[in-house]
């Protein structure tokens, strides 16, 4: 390898260096805007005006019980989201359903609004969970605790098997939730 070859390849690793440090000090100077759970639905979705319960009194055996869950199931899955969050920079609170999880951390969950969504009851709303992905395992999660994500939303449904989620996050970080 001649000199100019080699001082060729040693630039080429400073500025991939230096890239990479300006992408990780443009992630830490990115300002998230924090968002509550009632944001992610249109301010005019109301689910209750499709679906009114059937009339009398009904176990869990009848049809028509049967039926309705069916339907108000597909409604809520259905749940519209809010096209103008698609690629914003967001912060919000939330529990933690864990999908992908190694010894070294958790890669992929569900963020749901109250403890014990989708896992002890029946799941809510799509545009009430968010499916979160991690491109590196995030350690040290109190399943039992609340947390703050921070990254890059995204609408888009995907049914996880646990919930169907109306979003998607992209994690930048995950912090345990403290009050202000």
């Amino acid at each position: 390898m001649d000199r100019r070859t080699a001082l060729e390849g040693l630039l080429g690793c400073v500025a991939a260096g230096l890239a990479a440090a300006a992408v990780a000090a443009d992630d830490k100077a990115k300002v998230y805007r924090e968002l509550s759970w009632p944001m992610l639905m249109p301010k005019d979705w109301d689910p209750r005006e499709r679906l009114s319960p059937p009339k009398g009194d009904l176990d869990d055996s009848d049809p028509r019980a049967q039926q309705y869950m069916r339907e108000l199931r597909a409604a809520l899955d259905a749940a519209p989201t809010v096209s103008a969050l698609d690629g914003a920079a967001i912060k919000m609170p939330g529990y933690v359903v864990a999908l992908e999880q190694t010894k070294e951390g958790l890669k992929e969950f569900l963020l749901v609004p109250y403890f014990g969504a989708c896992i002890h009851t029946p799941p809510p709303p799509a545009n009430q969970i968010v499916h979160v992905r991690s491109a590196k395992p995030v350690a040290g999660h109190n399943p039992l605790e609340a947390v703050w994500v921070s990254g890059t939303l995204r609408t888009l449904r995907r049914d996880s098997g646990m919930g169907v989620s109306g979003y998607e996050l992209e994690l930048a970080s995950m912090t345990p939730y403290r009050w202000r």
